[in-house]
């Protein structure tokens, strides 16, 4: 079975008196445990697709399966609960409270999960992405590379099936980039789903597949695996 299953996705803005058509009619699945990324120019729909795929919002037509269950027909607060319990976020800004420390910025959602032993879970997300020592450091004694792996921690701690990356490493330096990405493998190695959106061709090719989208579609859809079932 798909985790991720998209039919003929439309999704048109209305900006006066003028429709925008930010996809036109994409379909595709996601199995479980892949690690893909979604490239395309300014303007293709990627981002548009990035956050129907987050449940951040919803298709103007077509149907959005997440794990069976069709995204399109949910009320604002069920998608809410739905992003809550499959969906981890990490993006370009790592988007940290800037008063609060790595442990508290990674209890963050568990917190509004109204979960009680979030420190445990916190102290383990942390470890999991080589930050164990650094729990009590606030962003800004952080590097960018230590402040991404606390936004990948956040992204973990509630042990969901997916991460949606938007260029998360478009802040770093080429090498720390590098260790984001090894992160990021790892993750996907314990049955994490991961899809990125980025720009950077380095980063698509060491993913499973790439979805290439041009105009608001689905212009190639590029196995990345070799014939034994290895990425490149």
């Amino acid at each position: 079975m798909s985790l991720i299953e998209v039919r003929d996705v439309e999704k048109t803005y209305t900006m006066g008196s003028m429709a925008v058509h930010a996809l036109r009619g994409v379909s595709f699945t996601i199995a479980p445990g892949e690690y893909l990324a979604i490239m395309g120019p300014s303007g293709s729909g990627k981002s548009t697709l990035m956050n129907l795929l987050g449940c951040l919002d919803k298709p103007s037509a077509g149907t959005y399966l997440l794990d069976g269950e069709d995204v399109s027909q949910l009320s604002d607060d069920r998608l809410a609960a739905l992003r809550n319990r499959h969906i981890g976020f990490v993006f370009q800004q790592f988007n940290l409270l800037p008063r609060a420390n790595a442990l508290q910025n990674v209890e963050l959602p568990l917190q509004y999960a109204g979960i009680h032993d979030r420190r445990e879970k916190a102290v383990t997300a942390l470890a999991k992405v080589g930050l164990a020592d650094r729990a009590h450091h606030r962003p800004r004694e952080l590097s960018g590379g230590e402040q991404q792996r606390v936004a990948i921690a956040r992204a973990i701690v509630n042990e969901p099936a997916i991460i949606l990356a938007d260029e998360p490493t478009g802040n770093l330096d080429s090498r720390t980039g590098r260790d984001i990405l090894q992160v990021f493998d790892d993750l996907n190695q314990t049955g994490i789903t991961l899809i990125t959106v980025t720009h950077d061709p380095d980063i698509a090719a060491g993913c499973h597949r790439v979805l290439h989208m041009v105009d608001g579609k689905l212009a190639n859809d590029v196995n990345n695996k070799r014939p034994g079932g290895e990425a490149p």
